[in-house]
């Protein structure tokens, strides 16, 4: 493996590695808060060997990634709000997510909240969405609420997976995630639209 897939590797391998230290738990922690805003690795690669090494604690693991993932978001939406041009516009040119912020702008304008939910359920950057949430003036009881419930779906539904199928669930996960969630957010998107014609 070379190039940027051999990059990926050694950092999947490295954050592998930091789920079986001692301070896992705290390191985990901050992990989802700085992904949140700039940091490359999403941390269900750290929670996947977390889960599988204590299966009795995936919720408990489940649950830290949710707050720590959403208190960084809040973070990320006020370096939007406040700090865009100086300091989140180069940050995400810089990890080359200027196509994403565009594509999350569209979404953002024709969806509203359910564009935040399905970003921030599905492989996109969650990075992106809490910055361009902040620098677009999303409502920010929408979006905090629009991230709970998407990180918690998510992170819940990766840490169940992996209790339920151990060692089989990380090859499972690691090579079909994006159609995994994207799957889930298509369900929950078909029973929002499906609720809105039969109530409206």
């Amino acid at each position: 493996m070379t190039g940027a897939f051999a990059f990926l590797d050694e950092w999947y391998e490295g954050i592998k590695r930091l789920a079986r230290h001692r301070f896992a738990e705290r390191y985990f922690a901050a992990i989802c808060f700085v992904e949140s805003s700039f940091f490359p690795i999403p941390p269900d690669l750290m929670l996947i060997p977390m889960v599988q090494a204590k299966r009795e604690a995936w919720w408990r693991y489940a649950l830290i990634a949710t707050i720590f993932s959403v208190l960084g978001g809040i973070a990320g939406y006020f370096i939007g709000l406040f700090f865009f041009d100086a300091i989140a516009e180069p940050i995400l040119q810089r990890l080359g997510k200027t196509e994403k912020m565009e594509i999350f702008r569209g979404k953002i304008l024709d969806y509203g909240a359910l564009g935040v939910f399905g970003a921030g359920l599905t492989p996109f950057p969650y990075k992106v969405i809490t910055i361009m949430s902040g620098a677009l003036k999303i409502n920010f009881g929408v979006f905090v609420a629009a991230s709970v419930l998407a990180r918690s779906l998510r992170f819940f539904l990766v840490a169940g997976c992996v209790r339920l199928f151990g060692a089989k669930a990380e090859k499972l996960l690691k090579e079909h995630f994006a159609l995994f969630t994207i799957g889930v957010f298509a369900l929950v998107a078909a029973a929002y639209f499906l609720y809105r014609h039969f109530t409206h």
